[in-house]
């Protein structure tokens, strides 16, 4: 529970963390912004204005034709010619600044000046299309239809175009939409009046449009920087975690390293240690002038065979979670190797008057496993059962089918249990119960973690119970896969693949368990199909 509060409080301190981080970002990009937006969104909206303009490089040149052509109908051929070079000229300087714009490095460009730039150019367009919509200039008396459609399309057209730059929208279409207007208003009639009006709504309607597509450009950029920045934080914890799992694995290297060559030293002295202290405690060369050096012996030697148990116990526990221990997996009879682990700690039992019941299934059929790795989950659990079962206490062995079809052995003890919150504990490495410091002899609490590990390489089920005062039980459970099922016997005789021949006599019909080197054969066999 402690553990969970912690890794909850680290992540509201990270989340804190970043969300402050994310304020600060973003007032300081508020304050080096001229729209209140970020650096990098200025540019990216200022380089959509510049490509939507480039987009309709040709299209404005035939739009301007097309007005000044009709225009010349009643202004004369001079005057609209004048007009249409005029604004044609105005829309090359604004094609040629945008290629500029595009061609220049990002690091090289001044926002601010080139924002202006653009917006003074596209005030002068819209002030060049108001010339052509205002008298005497521009159109004649009795016209107004053609003007209101030159200004809804000369507003279509910049809103379009600009929107990514809101105020250059306002600089070439309010002028063009304000001529367009006062030149109906000003003529006083209601006809006129409801075409200012029109011509009103209409510049509203598209300042609105073109307000909805810079929000949703804005959005957009937004998101996508989100996006990068959340991509840039992954790939930052990933090569976190990708350098810590490489210092991890190079720990385990040395770890493994570390304990190969401190077994190897450990061991040759160890082997001196319990020869000679046998040799002292048998009394081999004689009895001791003082009987109390028998009983030495005896402990030098009980506690070399404690350390050379704990060292091997480490050993294993080390190969396993280095992923180098193989299995030698063969035809096992599971109920016999449990029944032979029983036998083996029957003597130390007895000595501490505890009864082991065996409830064992007849008939139970052979399981491909490891039979050493077999005997020692059975040997620990067992070795477990006596030491934390009280005197007089009882122990339960039992081996039969599981509800799938697998196989499964059970060890229960009557012993002091094990506190629902520690069960993590005694299954960790070198992880011990409180009950079991206070009532038990003492141990590196590897049993069960190497139980465990065993059981997790055969693919099986590790579950353990437990109840204060009440006890403990370790179910291992191996999975059906692993259950070898005998074949049923054929019906009729196989036909055979050689004809036959005259004068042969027939040859007596050996058992196929009963031929030399069938159990070898059948071994490899099965091996080669679980193989495959």
């Amino acid at each position: 529970m402690s553990s969970t509060a912690t890794d909850q409080r680290q992540f509201l301190s990270s989340k804190r963390r970043r969300a402050a981080a994310q304020r600060v970002r973003d007032a300081r990009d508020r304050l080096t912004s001229t729209t209140g937006t970020r650096p990098i969104f200025d540019y990216e909206l200022l380089r959509l204005f510049a490509q939507n303009r480039m987009s309709a490089s040709l299209v404005i040149p035939l739009l301007v034709a097309t007005v000044g052509f009709l225009s010349s109908l009643w202004t004369g051929a001079a005057t609209a010619a004048v007009w249409t070079i005029g604004v044609l000229m105005i829309h090359f300087v604004i094609i040629a600044k945008c290629r500029q714009f595009l061609a220049t490095p990002q690091s090289e460009i001044d926002i601010k000046g080139w924002r202006l730039r653009f917006i003074m150019l596209d005030l002068f367009f819209g002030l060049a299309w108001m010339f052509n919509l205002i008298q005497p200039v521009g159109v004649a008396e009795g016209t107004g239809t053609f003007m209101l459609f030159v200004m809804l399309l000369v507003v279509a057209v910049a809103s379009m175009l600009a929107w990514s730059l809101p105020i250059a929208v306002f600089a070439s279409t309010v002028p063009v939409t304000a001529a367009v207007a006062i030149n109906f208003a000003i003529k006083g009639d209601l006809h006129n009046y409801i075409l200012a009006v029109m011509a009103v709504t209409a510049q509203g309607y598209f300042l609105l449009l073109a307000h909805r597509l810079y929000s949703s450009a804005l959005a957009t950029l937004q998101a996508r920087a989100e996006k990068d920045m959340l991509i840039g934080e992954l790939e930052q914890a990933k090569a976190i975690s990708d350098e810590a799992r490489s210092r991890a694995e190079a720990a385990n290297i040395s770890k493994s390293r570390f304990l190969a060559q401190m077994s190897h030293e450990l061991r040759t002295p160890l082997n001196a240690i319990l020869g000679f202290s046998e040799v002292m405690k048998s009394e081999i060369f004689g009895a001791h002038a003082v009987p109390a050096y028998k009983d030495y012996s005896n402990d030098i030697h009980t506690s070399g065979q404690h350390l050379l148990g704990l060292i091997n116990e480490i050993l294993d526990l080390s190969r396993i979670e280095a992923g180098r221990y193989e299995l030698n997996e063969e035809s096992v009879p599971l109920a016999l190797v449990v029944e032979d682990c029983h036998h083996l700690v029957k003597l130390r039992a007895k000595n501490r008057d505890i009864t082991i019941h065996e409830l064992f299934e007849q008939d139970l059929p052979r399981v491909w496993a490891d039979e050493r790795a077999i005997r020692q989950i059975a040997l620990n659990l067992l070795s477990n059962a006596i030491k934390f079962t009280p005197q007089g206490g009882e122990i339960w062995i039992k081996v039969g089918w599981t509800a799938s079809g697998g196989q499964y052995f059970s060890v229960k003890d009557s012993g002091p249990g094990i506190p629902e919150d520690e069960i993590p504990v005694v299954l960790a490495s070198f992880g011990q119960g409180s009950n079991a410091i206070k009532s038990a002899e003492q141990g590196a609490g590897l049993g069960l973690p190497i139980a465990k590990s065993l059981v997790d390489l055969h693919a099986g089920t590790f579950t353990l119970k437990s109840k204060l005062r009440v006890g403990t039980e370790v179910i291992i459970a191996l999975p059906p896969e692993r259950v070898m099922s005998a074949l049923a016997p054929m019906a009729e005789p196989a036909p055979s693949l050689q004809p036959e021949k005259q004068g042969t006599p027939e040859l007596p019909i050996v058992p196929y368990e009963e031929r030399p080197g069938s159990r070898a054969k059948k071994t490899s066999l099965i091996a080669g199909l679980r193989g495959n």
